[in-house]
């Protein structure tokens, strides 16, 4: 047998596998030495000093102007430090160039994601940027009309609404604080970051989003709107765009154009990660994966069910599926899920679960039938707008990863605390990740080919890991 170690819950498990396992991933990532701050700021400050494609900071600005400073919102995967210290380099430059601080704004960009106090931002800020920009700090509301320019349709017909002010001001500032894959970054930020749900519609479909790095679907949309976006308006969005190594250490940062930072990023993202297709030499019967808990839309809040098993079981993890999976293959998801559900921060999520995922379990049928009633919903929405809650359409969103089950013919679900919940999704259920792998050749044929996705460097067994494989 073979030892490998998933990703499950809070920790890990170490399944016991056939010799003829395939493993993936779970080779030891190389050390990253953790970076000073003077370190990091050097970098920020190499990168806003050679601008790609536009003028530095400095020479853009002049005394008198209205900036915004826009940057991701805490659900973005990054070290909170770096967004911190770019902006407080981004500061340095427009002071040099006389603009007055006051004339300075913060901006969330949140998109369709909930809402973040002071309190929270400071943990991507810092409390010493929070505290100074106090009542020039706020989130971007897709829903307030007031605040949103709507620039007609691209060529191809995609509504091009942003967040007037960012739009409006003399000069607005992105900050990316670390691209997840090919997924985030470039015209994303702005495009979803700063936009309404009807433009943003354009890539938040089952077919439209992709973690690529190369040849991305969404992001050849986004790059549409993005070059309205700047026609439109008739000048351009500066960016700062970031790949980061580890939490404490930066990787890339390139500053100047969105396209032309863009580019660069995906250039180092490429080398870094190498097609999924070409980590096994042939597909597999069988795909086998741990899920933790760290869903980005549960920052600051506990996961649900849909957001465990669809969301990232299906969805940020899923992509293992098409990639090394035959069609109709078994998917192996090992998760302690639970029927529990935050309901001040994903009101809409319960809903959809008992309310949609009873009716239909079809990506593209739920997408057609129900994104636009959820879109409109007027007491969720007042929940986004006033409080801490997720836009009421994100809960449908979060199931568009079902779309993968066309492709693959079982989920069985290893050890979840509530089995009655993978179930509801006529997922099959097994206590172990060992039973599991037992039905499935049972399927499939005892020599039946699988691969596993390990967990880099976990040798510990989660305690509630070794009593669900009898352990303890």
């Amino acid at each position: 047998m073979v030892e490998v170690p998933l990703a499950y819950g809070e920790g890990t498990l170490t399944a016991s596998l056939p010799e003829r396992t395939v493993v993936v991933g779970a080779r030891e990532s190389r050390p990253v030495p953790r970076q000073t701050e003077a370190e990091r700021r050097q970098r920020i400050r190499q990168a806003l000093a050679a601008p790609l494609g536009m003028p530095r900071l400095r020479d853009l600005a002049r005394p008198g102007m209205r900036v915004v400073i826009a940057f991701d919102d805490p659900t973005v995967r990054g070290s909170g430090d770096v967004r911190q210290l770019i902006i407080e380099e981004c500061l340095e430059e427009l002071t040099s160039a006389g603009v007055d601080e006051r004339n300075v704004l913060l901006l969330c960009a949140n998109a369709l994601h909930r809402k973040f106090t002071h309190e929270e931002l400071a943990s991507v800020l810092g409390s010493s940027l929070v505290e100074r920009f106090h009542d020039r700090l706020r989130c971007h509301d897709a829903e307030d009309e007031g605040d949103i320019l709507p620039l007609g349709t691209t060529p191809s017909g995609y509504y091009v609404d942003v967040n007037r002010t960012a739009a409006e001001a003399d000069l607005c500032i992105y900050v990316n604080a670390g691209c997840v894959m090919g997924f985030s970054g470039g015209w994303k930020s702005i495009a979803v970051g700063l936009s309404t749900w009807r433009s943003i519609r354009a890539t938040h479909h089952p077919d439209g989003m992709s973690m690529s790095v190369r040849d991305n679907r969404m992001h050849r949309v986004l790059d549409e709107i993005g070059a309205t976006l700047e026609a439109r308006l008739g000048k351009r969005f500066f960016k700062v765009e970031t790949v980061m190594d580890s939490p404490h250490a930066v990787g890339g940062i390139w500053a100047g154009g969105v396209s032309e930072t863009r580019a660069a990023a995906l250039a180092l993202l490429q080398e870094r990660h190498p097609p999924r297709r070409s980590a096994v030499p042939l597909k597999a019967d069988v795909v086998v994966y741990g899920v933790a808990d760290t869903s980005p839309y549960a920052v600051f809040a506990r996961p649900n069910p849909i957001l465990t098993l669809i969301s990232s079981g299906l969805g940020y993890q899923g992509g293992y599926i098409e990639a090394l999976g035959k069609p109709g293959c078994t998917v192996i998801m090992a998760t302690p899920v639970r029927d529990e559900w935050d309901l001040d921060h994903h009101p809409s999520y319960r809903e959809v679960w008992e309310r949609v995922l009873s009716v239909t379990r079809d990506a593209y049928v739920i997408d057609r039938e129900f994104a636009e009633r959820f879109a409109r919903r007027a007491d969720y929405i007042e929940r986004y707008r006033n409080g801490v809650a997720f836009h009421p359409v994100h809960g449908i969103l979060a199931t568009h990863p079902l779309r993968r089950l066309r492709h693959a013919g079982r989920v069985i679900v290893a050890g979840p605390a509530d089995q009655h919940i993978p179930r509801h999704l006529g997922f099959d259920v097994a206590p172990t990740v060992e039973e599991a792998v037992a039905m499935a050749e049972r399927e499939h044929g005892e020599q039946c080919s699988i691969v596993a996705i390990g967990v880099a460097g976990a040798a510990a067994v989660a305690p509630q890991a070794a009593k669900l494989r009898g352990d303890g």
